[in-house]
């Protein structure tokens, strides 16, 4: 099953890094987003990607042809340019980098992939800004049982802001924002059937908008809810607290040790 990754968006929030490389590529723990969602995927047994290019895509395309090169020993002869790879890489994945354009819609990038994906039957997609330590084998199933045309993951926003309450002046008490108490958004990771091309006409199109909308309307999307950790990548506060995780060595979308 191909797992569909959208890495083509402009990232504004996140201009202090975006302005230089593609929002996937900013990096936690010295790795790129994209990877870390990657590799979430290859540790539940998938590992067949498409990878939606637009704005910047050329430094995606640059990072992935010299991932072999920058992840190995070489020897190498001079004499005949041959190169040898000493250390063999565990990341046995298959990508392959789509410009979708630089200026497509998340529907309309998924629109521009009908070609490819329709024929192959079930497929998975996300963002390229988002972790998570979700179950995707687990999610896969689920949507297996209901049989309908498009799954999405559920999730509690992440707490942003603190709660206080006051005596006068003085703040009596103060309190982080409770995960849980923030009610369900869209997560990402779904899961899709061919059917949903049917929803996404042109490049313009926002997956979000009309194309969830119509099929919730027609009982045709359904959640996969998501308890556990979920973080996307919105702001350099997101960021930072991601590498906070990373440094920590607690890093919930890691798996257990050594998957890092």
């Amino acid at each position: 099953m191909k797992t569909v990754i959208l890495a083509g968006g402009l990232g504004t929030r996140l201009s202090e890094e975006t302005q230089v490389r593609p929002k996937p590529m900013v990096e936690i723990g010295g790795i790129p987003m994209l990877v870390h969602i990657m590799r979430l995927y290859a540790r539940h047994g998938f590992n067949d990607f498409v990878v939606a290019l637009g704005y910047k895509g050329e430094t995606i395309k640059d990072y992935f042809l010299n991932y072999h090169l920058r992840s190995s020993d070489l020897t190498i002869k001079l004499g005949t340019g041959k190169v040898a790879y000493s250390r063999k890489l565990k990341e046995d994945w298959t990508i392959q980098l789509i410009d979708t354009g630089e200026k497509s819609m998340t529907g309309g990038r998924l629109h521009r992939l009908e070609a490819l994906l329709r024929p192959r039957g079930t497929f998975m997609l996300t963002y390229g800004d988002g972790l998570a330590n979700v179950d995707v084998r687990a999610l896969v199933a689920f949507h297996r049982r209901h049989k309908k045309l498009a799954t999405v993951t559920a999730v509690h926003p992440p707490a942003r802001f603190g709660t206080m309450s006051f005596d006068g002046a003085r703040v009596a008490s103060f309190k982080e924002k409770p995960q849980a108490g923030e009610g369900w958004i869209n997560g990402g990771f779904f899961v899709l059937e061919p059917g949903v091309f049917d929803y996404l006409p042109d490049d313009a199109t926002i997956l979000e908008k009309e194309p969830l909308e119509r099929l919730a309307r027609a009982g045709q999307l359904m959640a996969y809810k998501h308890q556990g950790f979920w973080q996307p990548m919105d702001t350099v506060r997101d960021r930072d607290a991601l590498n906070e995780l990373w440094r920590s060595g607690e890093a919930p979308w890691c798996g257990k040790k050594g998957d890092r």
